[in-house]
């Protein structure tokens, strides 16, 4: 099966063009919104409508300029160097969800600074509404054709537009590749939107000490990320970091899963103290 090729510009008038991309954030956006407002209505949360919309306006901004950056910076340095306004062409894709994470954290902590919340009190709240948001983007990453999965002879590979394995494979001519590929793209969408989505979500539906839930995503998105890149090509520009299998990726998720299991230890220690009383 050759791999559904989905006109990028949704709509278009004039100078003016609505691409999939850049609906698929505007999804993900407003679903973390609709996600907060629930979160904002349990019993003693602290939180109200007005508190959800300035977190999603912070939350926003930090996605968008760290996401940017970080793909810039981790993945595309050499083209940066030679074309630097590249860096504001977002409408061709191109966000690193670590670089955006990071700029999320900023964004958290000048909110919570701003509004007189402890940042954890902040990351916890705002933790369970992320997985949804990157599985919208990873939809995204699919219309454009981006993130080629590595050869398979599974029979859910595909064929792949050769415009979009520019770098990955350089005897591809013609229109489609002639190997089969996973569709590495929805593998991570699934990954990453709805099993880190029911981690999450389920994990804060009880009262957390602080840093639990946020500890909880850490883990859990860096253990599914680090799995689901062994489906996905490495980057053309970067390849393997080491041992002829570790991506960019995979090294990037590594701090997160240690960090994620330190900020889960306390939970642990609780868990299995209760064991012992018992």
């Amino acid at each position: 099966m050759n791999y559904p090729l989905i006109e990028p510009i949704l709509i278009e008038i004039g100078p003016l063009a609505v691409r999939w991309y850049g609906l698929m954030y505007l999804l993900a956006f407003l679903t973390c919104y609709v996600l907060g407002s629930q979160r904002a209505k349990r019993e003693n949360s602290g939180w109200d409508k007005t508190d959800v919309s300035d977190v999603i306006f912070y939350g926003v901004v930090g996605t968008i300029v760290g996401g940017r950056l970080g793909f810039v910076l981790f993945y595309s340095f050499d083209r940066f160097l030679v074309e630097p306004l590249w860096l504001f062409r977002l409408w061709e894709g191109g966000m690193s969800f670590h670089g955006g994470l990071l700029g999320v954290i900023t964004a958290l902590w000048l909110y919570g600074r701003k509004t007189s919340r402890g940042f954890w009190a902040v990351a916890d709240f705002a933790a369970p509404l992320v997985p949804i948001g990157l599985g919208f983007g990873r939809i995204g990453n699919f219309i454009n054709a981006e993130l080629p999965g590595r050869i398979t002879e599974s029979p859910l590979g595909v064929h792949f537009p050769c415009g979009s394995l520019s770098g990955v494979n350089l005897t591809c001519f013609g229109q489609w590749d002639i190997e089969l590929r996973h569709l590495s793209s929805l593998y991570q969408a699934f990954g990453e939107g709805v099993v880190l989505f029911m981690i999450v979500w389920l994990f804060s539906l009880q009262a957390r000490r602080s840093g639990l839930i946020s500890g909880m995503f850490l883990t859990a998105y860096g253990v599914i990320r680090f799995v689901t890149e062994w489906f996905r090509e490495p980057d053309a520009a970067i390849g393997f970091i080491a041992f002829d299998w570790l991506t960019m990726g995979q090294l990037l998720s590594l701090p997160m899963i240690v960090f994620g299991i330190l900020l889960l230890s306390g939970f642990a220690q609780d868990y299995f103290e209760g064991l012992r009383r018992k």
